[in-house]
Order: C-alpha cells, then structure tokens, then sequence
C-alpha cells in the first residue's frame, strides 16, 4: 500500500515538473518569437516603458537631489568661511539622526525610479 502511494506521489511530482519545464520552453520560446518579429518590422513595438522613460525627467531630478550634499560640502571646504564649515557639520549632523524608516523609504523611492529591488532594505538585508 505505501509502495503504491508513493509511487503514485512520485509520478504526480515528475509529471507537474514536467509540465512546469514545458512551460518554460514555450515561454522562452514565444519571447523569441516576438522578438524575432519586433525586429524584422512585422508587428510594431509593444513596450511603452523605454518609450516614455525619454520624456521623463525624475531620474535626473533625483541624481541632482543626490548630488546637491556633495556640492555642499566642496562649498564649505573650498570657501574658507568658518561659519560656512560649522552649519555644514551640524547640517550632518541633523541628517544623521533621521529616523531609520525615513531613510529607508527615501532608498525605496530612490530604487523605485531607477528600477532596483529597495525591499531588501526592509528585510535588514544590505
């Protein structure tokens, strides 16, 4: 009886597997396929995200939000104003003790315009 049952178990594995494996030919091979039409100029391009990614202006918005510290700082290295270098250090200061959910949920933001997986952050992944 146990023979049978696993048997049984095993064949049922075996087919789903196989299906699972098909399916992943099939897909791999329908990807192709549009693609091989895309490019011959058969059927016009489907993808509207690369399309409207050339009108849009957040990823440079960010980069320059991003780059802004960094200008801030060469301002009060290179103008020789103490008081300059004192605002700058306590501003890095202040920024330092943001909460951890803000900063988090700014990385995620970030990640999100640029396309990159930020939810790792969350699972205290690096």
């Amino acid at each position: 009886m146990w023979f049978s049952a696993i048997k049984l178990a095993v064949n049922a594995g075996s087919h789903i597997y196989k299906k699972k494996q098909e399916t992943k030919m099939m897909m791999a091979n329908a990807q192709a396929s549009h693609a091989e039409k895309m490019a011959a100029g058969e059927i016009e391009y489907s993808g509207k995200l690369l399309e409207s990614r050339d009108k849009d202006y957040k990823d440079e918005a960010i980069l320059i939000i991003l780059t802004l510290p960094i200008l801030v700082l060469a301002y009060g290295v290179f103008s020789d104003d103490p008081a300059a270098s004192l605002k700058i250090q306590e501003f890095f200061q202040q920024f330092q003790q943001l909460p951890k959910w803000f900063t988090n949920l700014w990385i995620l933001v970030v990640a999100s315009v640029y396309g990159i997986k930020g939810t790792q952050i969350f699972k205290g992944k690096k």
